[in-house]
């Protein structure tokens, strides 16, 4: 069996379907090459998605689509930080105080992206919001990488131990996340009604499902991006405090709305949307939105589709994280690097196989619902992605340099190069990333 028809399995047996006809699709080679079988990965993780799509076409009666896996398409998708141009300027994916660092006894990985994360990585570090980066780093050399992680916790920064793979096994938290299936899906006692909206099309087997998004950066994104692309309404929200990174947000926004509400501060507007949505999309630490009053039992039936860092149980359920920070943890930096010198992928493959796999389980979750009405959770987590990775056959310690994502796997729009969607059969999204915060929070009227 092909490495990435073993990922399609996993997923399917964990979320008790028939096994499907996987498409095929040989290790193109160079694409996403390293020592972990990534390609597996990338196109196991999309393969998954067409086949969740092709089972809710059969819901609506439609003839299957004979997807196809496409290397090129599917390296420029999962390397689309690579691929973005805006005004002709490429991504600046990580800020000064993101990156590996040395210790007095190793290495840690920091995560800085976000200015109130950076604020709390120096608070962490016992420093002051404008204390220059050479002090941080120093600081961090003259610290034990235990000291900063289990610091930077405490404050709500983000940093962790780059740990080997044996390592990372024999932690609880480490065996948490390799627990239970590579996407849960677990049923509610709530239900709502049977069946699906009608106005479904092969290429859009999705319209009429409305989706509310409350993910940021790239996961959560990359599945909110994918149900637009199969024809669902996607809104996605943000606080109005805490503005996106604008590359992250252009390069997975296109084909959704984008408008601006405090969940706390406006909590009917958001009842609302709920009231009326099929899905709910979330990238909250586990009770955060709970605690804000927001539940998903508040639309019967709902699906609600939950994507973390570390998952939901074990000592690290709680924390803040992003794929370079599982990798480093997890033990794949010093796999795809050493422990002199830790590496890393050659894209944010836990970030965007995770997203993938998030979408086809909210689909096959909408298939389930379609049958019994009931409200379903949709779990997937980093962590629990990267164990997938790990424990996988075919690694490659002798690989070629991963290749450049081909130019050709893009699209244009005005200033704006983005890749070209993961799925071969669609040219483009149905419009690129409006301007962030335009659209009200409201759902359209229905059309006649």
């Amino acid at each position: 069996m092909i490495a990435h028809e073993q990922l399609v399995r996993d997923y399917e047996a964990g979320i008790g379907v028939p096994a499907s006809d996987t498409t095929p699709s040989a290790d193109p080679g160079g694409c996403l090459a390293a020592t972990l079988p990534v390609w597996a990965l990338a196109a196991g993780s999309v393969a998954a998605v067409t086949a969740a799509a092709n089972r809710i076409r059969d819901v609506h009666h439609l003839n299957p689509v004979a997807h196809r896996l496409d290397p090129d398409r599917i390296t420029a998708a999962f390397s689309s930080e690579r691929v973005l141009r805006i005004g002709g300027a490429p991504a600046s994916v990580f800020a000064d105080l993101s990156g590996f660092f040395p210790t007095f006894d190793g290495w840690v990985r920091t995560h800085a992206n976000y200015p109130h994360h950076r604020a709390r990585l120096l608070a962490a570090l016992g420093l002051p919001d404008d204390a220059p980066v050479d002090l941080a780093v120093a600081q961090m050399a003259m610290s034990r990488a235990g000291d900063v992680e289990e610091l930077a916790a405490a404050h709500g920064a983000i940093a962790v131990q780059v740990r080997t793979e044996a390592e990372w096994a024999a932690t609880p938290q480490g065996q948490a996340a390799a627990s239970g299936p590579l996407v849960a899906i677990d049923t509610r006692i709530d239900r709502g009604e049977i069946g699906l909206p009608i106005g479904a099309s092969p290429l859009q087997p999705l319209r009429g499902v409305r989706v509310l998004d409350l993910t940021r950066v790239i996961a959560g994104p990359v599945a909110t991006r994918t149900l637009a692309l199969l024809g669902a309404d996607v809104l996605r929200i943000d606080p109005p405090r805490l503005p996106e990174i604008p590359w992250q947000y252009h390069d997975t926004c296109q084909g959704k709305r984008s408008a601006l509400l405090d969940l706390r501060a406006q909590l009917p507007v958001v009842n609302d949307l709920l009231a009326a949505a099929d899905v709910l999309i979330t990238g909250y630490r586990p009770g955060a939105l709970e605690h804000a009053g927001l539940t998903a039992a508040r639309r019967p039936g709902l699906v609600h589709g939950r994507i973390s860092a570390w998952g939901e149980s074990g000592p690290w359920g709680r924390r803040r994280g992003f794929d370079s920070i599982v990798q480093a943890a997890a033990g794949i930096s010093i796999i795809e690097g050493a422990p002199a010198v830790p590496g890393a992928l050659p894209a944010q493959a836990l970030d965007h196989a995770s997203g993938y796999l998030l979408a086809a389980g909210v689909i096959d979750a909408l298939v389930a619902r379609a049958h019994d009405g009931i409200g379903r959770d949709v779990r997937v987590a980093l962590a629990r992605t990267a164990s997938w990775l790990l424990d996988a056959s075919d690694r490659t310690p002798r690989h070629p340099q991963a290749a450049a994502p081909n130019p050709m796997a893009a699209v244009t729009h005005g200033n704006i190069i983005t890749a070209a969607p993961v799925l071969a059969e669609y040219p483009d999204y149905a419009w690129p990333a409006p301007r962030y915060g335009a659209d009200r929070p409201a759902w359209p009227l229905p059309t006649r």
